[in-house]
């Protein structure tokens, strides 16, 4: 919401100023320096970028309208989801998450969060790291490089949208030159008209030189720096996750890796130890190991942090 009123505000304060300079409106509906402008950035586009990186152009910029998943609240109920799975994990053993990281849509465990459930790179990513551990071939040490080298492969699939942006917010400001130039081609097979004629034309192609400035200052650029702080959000929840299995695959205590994942979140968004520890305590639902026929699907257990 933050990004729409910030997009609403550039323009609201050129359009403004202009108007309050007693600037005609009428002279920037300019549809053929639009058609200039516009289309040809449209088709470097598609000159540019595979098919899948368009898509995830046109995707990441409604995306970049979106506020981001990232909150206190928000890691706090991903600590406590850790804590549920770890501890599940130390009860009944590693091999008791097989069937939640198999199917986590019906997880006891994951099914409790859909916000989890609606991001189903990060979902993906955490259920085949705890698959490692329910396989259990696989060291720490393999476990940490495997999830490091996800993180990776993840920062640069989302910072690709990004680059693609900021190559066309480039090229703007030069496509806006090439529409003033024409206007000015122009200008100069009606320089014998009358100066009312001429004053048009040039206005016009003047038009065309704004119209690219101010979506690459005022649309395009700005959204690739909101897409480019949406994946960093991410790659943040990444290496929480991260942290925080590891430290279990280490031997760590459940309360003690959900406390490394902790330490790894930003500061504007970390959670004091105190209030993780009340939210664990009060609201952690750890499943029985192994449930009785007929009970409860979420039957739970006390717990302890």
């Amino acid at each position: 919401m933050l990004a729409v009123v910030g997009i609403l505000v550039v323009f609201g304060a050129v359009f403004g100023g202009y108007l309050i300079e007693k600037g005609n409106p009428w002279v920037l509906l300019q549809p053929a320096e639009l058609l200039i402008v516009g289309g040809a950035g449209v088709g470097i586009v598609l000159v540019a970028n595979p098919p899948a990186l368009i898509r995830k152009m046109i995707s990441g910029a409604f995306a970049a309208f979106r506020e981001t998943p990232c909150s206190r609240t928000s890691y706090l109920r991903t600590l406590r989801m850790l804590y549920e799975v770890f501890s599940f994990a130390q009860r009944g053993g590693a091999m008791a998450l097989e069937p939640d990281v198999e199917d986590p849509q019906h997880s006891r465990i994951f099914s409790q969060y859909p916000e989890l459930l609606k991001q189903p790179d990060t979902l993906r990513f955490l259920c085949d790291s705890l698959r490692m551990l329910v396989i259990g071939i696989t060291t720490p040490q393999e476990i940490d490089h495997l999830m490091d080298l996800d993180i990776e492969v993840q920062g640069r699939s989302q910072h690709e949208p990004v680059n693609a942006l900021s190559s066309v917010a480039d090229a703007l400001p030069g496509l806006g030159i090439v529409a003033a130039v024409l206007g000015v081609v122009i200008t100069m097979e009606a320089i014998g008209g009358s100066p009312e004629t001429v004053g048009q034309k040039v206005a016009a192609a003047l038009v065309g030189t704004f119209l690219g400035i101010l979506l690459c200052y005022g649309l395009v650029g700005p959204i690739a720096a909101r897409l480019e702080i949406v994946g960093a959000a991410r790659t943040h929840r990444l290496e929480m996750l991260r942290n925080a299995v590891v430290a279990f695959a280490r031997g760590s205590s459940p309360i003690l890796s959900v406390e490394y994942g902790r330490r790894s979140i930003p500061l504007e968004w970390r959670p004091p130890f105190e209030e993780m520890e009340i939210t664990i305590r009060r609201d952690a639902k750890i499943p029985p190991v192994n449930p009785p026929p007929g009970s409860e699907t979420h039957a739970t257990q006390p717990t302890t942090a």
